[in-house]
């Protein structure tokens, strides 16, 4: 039976150094939820926290209404994906992904029954007397998954389970893991340091930086409206733009001037930040020229000096062109007041509704 999944205030420290500052989250019964972040943000030290291998300095954790803090790993009904599979070689593949199932001592007839259907799910259930040594790193993934989900474990846990394959078989994998997640509907607490992939595969994604939790939200929340200048220049690509803020008037090094929704009132330094599919060739705006453009088939990426120095990329998908813009080619660059983001200079806090 799937659980939610409660963390209040958890603290992690090795001497000095504080691993996890006082993260609280709440992931959802059922729910796909991705930790993301840079290495050493705490990211797979809360991961391991959940799961019972690290200690707990401070907070409370909780699956459903049972505070788990004290309970032993192995007692947590918990399936876990490493990044290496932690395969037996010695075993079988249906071996393999029945030893949970012993360790549970199920009975013989029932272990074979959910061996058998486990191996069907991740669609491998040909390689059953097969030994690891005589697998590709994707059916060997595709093993780990099965020994996981096979168990029927209250919550899943995985830690940067497809680092170790190549990029196509990344994608491929990423989407039987959805998939089966979606048809289990087992809460699932995944671990990554791709962005690409967290915004492909999760519900909701929490990013984070330095034991601190940046932003929560869904895929297109964390991508469309960034709430810091972090999460707007780790998740995917950002230009970032110094202005002067008045109100929701905001000057662009001097050169353009556009009305901005905001939460609230500020005057002083500000920083934009729009995507570079958020950015367009018009006929006024931010004046510059073409550097180089690089065609990537449905849409073409030009690097674009401004006068006054600065550099920017923006995205023209050639559906909505019929020409690429040479190289040197006098351009203005414009973008829409509603989808790009406003932070205050020195805070980063959000201004933008």
């Amino acid at each position: 039976m799937s659980n939610e999944v409660i963390i209040k205030d958890a603290v992690k420290r090795y001497g000095d150094f504080t691993a996890l500052n006082g993260v609280s989250l709440n992931i959802k019964e059922g729910e796909f939820f991705t930790l993301l972040g840079p290495s050493g943000c705490g990211k797979t030290t809360l991961l391991r926290m959940i799961a019972g291998f690290n200690s707990i300095e401070a907070g409370d954790f909780y699956f459903g209404d049972k505070r788990i803090n004290d309970v032993p790993a192995h007692k947590r009904d918990i399936g876990m994906v490493f990044q290496n599979y932690a395969i037996f070689p010695h075993l079988t593949v249906k071996e393999n992904v029945a030893y949970g199932l012993k360790a549970r001592k199920v009975g013989k007839k029932e272990m074979e029954e959910r061996v058998a259907e486990a191996l069907k799910l991740v669609q491998i259930e040909h390689l059953a007397d097969r030994k690891p040594n005589e697998l590709s790193g994707g059916q060997q993934q595709r093993v780990a998954l099965a020994r996981a989900f096979v168990i029927e474990p209250s919550v899943l846990l995985m830690d940067e389970p497809l680092s170790n394959l190549d990029a196509k078989l990344r994608v491929q994998m990423r989407t039987v893991i959805k998939k089966l997640q979606r048809r289990l509907g087992i809460t699932t607490i995944y671990v990554t340091h791709d962005q690409e992939e967290a915004l492909a595969i999760s519900d909701r994604i929490a990013v984070m930086k330095d034991g601190n939790i940046m932003q929560i939200g869904t895929p297109n929340e964390i991508y469309a409206k960034p709430q810091n200048p972090f999460v707007a220049g780790f998740i995917g690509v950002s230009n970032f733009l110094d202005c002067d803020v008045q109100g929701g008037k905001v000057t662009i090094q001097g050169e353009m001037t556009i009305e901005i929704p905001v939460k609230k009132e500020f005057t002083g330094k500000g920083k934009l930040s729009a995507r570079p599919e958020q950015l367009f060739f018009s006929e006024t705006g931010m004046p510059g020229k073409v550097l180089f453009s690089t065609f990537l088939g449905d849409f073409i990426e030009y690097e674009v000096e401004l006068d006054n120095g600065q550099s920017l990329i923006v995205n023209e998908y050639t559906k909505d062109t019929a020409a690429v813009h040479e190289d040197g080619k006098r351009v203005f660059l414009n973008f829409d007041p509603n989808r790009i983001s406003l932070y205050i200079a020195e805070t980063g806090e959000v201004l933008s509704k």
